[in-house]
């Protein structure tokens, strides 16, 4: 299974000024590289804990349904499902109706029953599933704990702009707050 980004987030967890307050900058000199941190930190937390911390949209590609009919998504929070697409041998795509599927957000799972799904004329990413992630467009919706992992790895990369002597790319308390979201692969 790939996933691919189909929509990014308009917004980001923090504005510049939010975090020029928090990083006590006050001139204009380093906008660019803290707006790029406030990007690379939420990218970052985002793949630490496999959630999409703003609404965003991705495409899911499946070679075959699985067994069970159940499709857990690798990223979550999972809002809802945008379109389910199959394709024929000869690349034809066919719209599958969403009324048919099931979507599970406490559980982060698309369901469906297995004897009701058209299998792919293709052996290879027959499947493409476009999906709504995020905990809403505002940063306002992102959880506080995750809000301030974000902060603080800003401020560990804008004040370490180069690797640190123990390596450590991550601050231990951002990896603390983060722990509980933390979705594991079985």
């Amino acid at each position: 299974m790939s996933a691919v980004l189909l929509t990014p987030p308009v917004n980001e967890p923090l504005t510049l000024a939010e975090a020029k307050a928090f990083l006590r900058v006050e001139h204009g000199d380093d906008d660019a590289v803290i707006t790029a941190l406030i990007a690379a930190a939420r990218v970052h937390v985002e793949a630490m804990t496999r959630r999409a911390l703003l609404a965003q949209t991705w495409r899911f590609v499946l070679d075959a349904w699985p067994r069970d009919g159940r499709f857990a998504p690798r990223i979550g929070p999972l809002r809802e499902l945008v379109a389910a697409r199959l394709f024929d041998a000869d690349g034809t795509v066919r719209d599958l109706d969403g009324e048919s599927f099931v979507v599970d957000v406490g559980a982060n799972v698309i369901a469906a029953p297995c004897f009701a799904l058209p299998v792919p004329g293709r052996a290879r990413a027959g499947i493409a599933l476009d999906v709504r992630c995020g905990y809403g467009a505002d940063a306002s919706d992102v959880p506080a704990d995750l809000r301030q992992a974000v902060r603080l790895l800003l401020a560990h990369w804008y004040d370490h702009r180069v690797a640190t002597v123990d390596g450590a790319l991550v601050p231990a308390s951002v990896s603390a707050l983060i722990a509980p979201y933390r979705m594991l692969a079985l």
